[in-house]
């Protein structure tokens, strides 16, 4: 039996033995993947997996499990397997799930040149040409030039108890560098994520090797140029959209999970601070920072790192504004975590493989662009600093108390940005601190690629973490 069928055979056989909720997942998945460190190869990979993922719900009680075959008797086998494990649960509250719109459609992500169609030869080409480009521009200064470059597909079906039933085809080109640059005594590093839901035309239409080469060029003027800059008293401090991202994905996104509210994940991921601040309110009751301020969750932005229109429950994706003017709007809900919450489910649910369960996930977190361009918001800033990339941050496990270290920035004096360049500022503030302190937003966007971890066993799902820029008031930089 192909794929589609003996999906469509789990969910009748999972029916007659008497579960009251099953789910297939079929997903066929391939990766080409090659990584690279100094011009030289270290690992050129093909991988490919197929195989099935089965939940049911059995009076209340949650079951999964997932087998790599398509052999009939084996997947009746993994179904009746699944069900003793939900009958062996015992819960004082039953899981129940949202009820949602049955839907039976297919989507897939226009690419122009399939991966398939790109010989090993130029992908190859492709890195060794950038690292030489590196090499010749920034000398010895970058000791390090490291690249990751993985070529996803994946074919998907997903068919539920309940009459829905959803095919999709992916196709994700995601890029990694990693430099490490040095100068008497002084050193620097710096990782970039990028990517996009396109085929190989990716490349060239974003113009990757230049990003990542104007990049390299930055990174060498920092670890020359930078100085340690005392700053007595707060100052008002702009980030740029990488910076953003990070702080829209690690201080909104993460706590906005409704299995970290509820302590699912509290042992694998942590927490989250909302489960303090929901304690008595509703969720839009809850006041996060200014006016200006949204933060949204939008898996169905084209060619995002994150991108799907249907989540893996089969419910249609849509934006999702997890602050809305300053204000607690909505969590990252699943099927399951909405049932609590008493509302709809707004397809978080992701997983990363059929050998994972679909928990609420983050796709494309960022803040809402605003009215300001860049010039305009460094304009209103009399003395301050520009951080326009990080080098490091951190985030306790509740994801309230953060610390974000700048790599390339710069002091702005009198609306001006100088060619000072300021070595390591630090900005250790509050999920609320950096909300509350937000006054203007720029029109402009941009975007990063980072792989979200979640979860036991760890599933990493790709996610954008870009963003605009973002102008803060009366900072403390360390």
């Amino acid at each position: 039996m192909d794929g589609k069928s003996l999906s469509d055979h789990a969910i009748e056989y999972g029916q007659k033995k008497g579960s009251q909720y099953v789910e297939a997942r079929y997903i066929v998945s391939k990766d080409d993947i090659y990584i690279a460190r100094n011009g030289s190869f270290l690992s050129i990979q093909y991988k490919q997996s197929e195989g099935m993922g089965i939940r049911v719900l059995v009076d209340g009680c949650m079951g999964f499990g997932s087998v790599d075959c398509t052999d009939r008797k084996l997947v009746e086998e993994l179904v009746d397997s699944v069900i003793r494990t939900a009958k062996l649960g015992k819960r004082e509250k039953p899981i129940e799930l949202s009820d949602e719109k049955a839907v039976k459609t297919s989507w897939k992500v226009p690419v122009r040149i399939p991966f398939a169609d790109v010989s090993r030869e130029e992908k190859q080409g492709f890195i060794k040409e950038l690292d030489g480009a590196i090499k010749k521009t920034a000398g010895r200064v970058i000791r390090n030039r490291i690249f990751f470059m993985n070529l996803h597909t994946s074919d998907k079906y997903i068919v539920t108890s309940q009459g829905s039933a959803v095919s999709s085809d992916l196709s994700l080109f995601s890029m990694y560098s990693i430099m490490n640059a040095g100068v008497k005594g002084a050193s620097e590093q710096r990782m970039i994520g990028m990517g996009g839901t396109m085929g190989w035309e990716w490349l060239k239409e974003k113009d990757i090797a230049g990003m990542i080469l104007r990049e390299a060029n930055n990174l060498t003027r920092t670890v020359k140029n930078a100085t340690s800059l005392t700053l007595n008293k707060p100052v008002d401090v702009v980030v740029g959209g990488e910076v953003s991202g990070i702080m829209a994905h690690e201080n909104v996104g993460h706590p906005s999970e409704a299995d970290r509210i509820v302590g699912r994940e509290g042992a694998q991921a942590g927490e989250s601070f909302y489960k303090d601040i929901l304690q008595g309110n509703s969720i839009t009751d809850v006041k996060m920072g200014n006016d200006i301020v949204s933060v949204i969750d939008d898996p169905t932005l084209k060619e995002s790192p994150g991108f799907y229109l249907y989540d893996d429950e089969c419910v249609k994706a849509r934006p999702r504004y997890l602050v809305k003017n300053g204000m607690l709007n909505e969590l990252l809900l699943n099927r399951e975590f909405a049932r609590v919450f008493d509302t709809n489910s707004n397809a978080s649910a992701r997983c990363n493989s059929y050998g994972r369960e679909p928990i609420p996930r983050m796709s494309n977190t960022f803040f809402e662009p605003g009215e300001y361009t860049v010039d305009e918001l460094i304009e209103g800033v009399k003395h301050g600093i520009l951080m326009k990339s990080f080098t490091e941050w951190n985030i306790d496990d509740r994801r309230f108390h953060s610390k974000y270290v700048g790599l390339e920035a710069y002091l702005i004096k009198n609306g001006e940005v100088t060619d000072t360049m300021v070595k390591r500022p630090v900005l250790e503030l509050t999920t609320m601190g950096i909300l509350g302190s937000i006054d203007a937003v720029s029109k402009e966007y941009e975007s990063r690629m980072a792989s979200c971890g979640k979860s036991d066993p760890m599933q990493p799902v790709p996610v954008s973490v870009g963003g605009p820029h973002l102008r803060m008031r009366e900072i403390k930089v360390g």
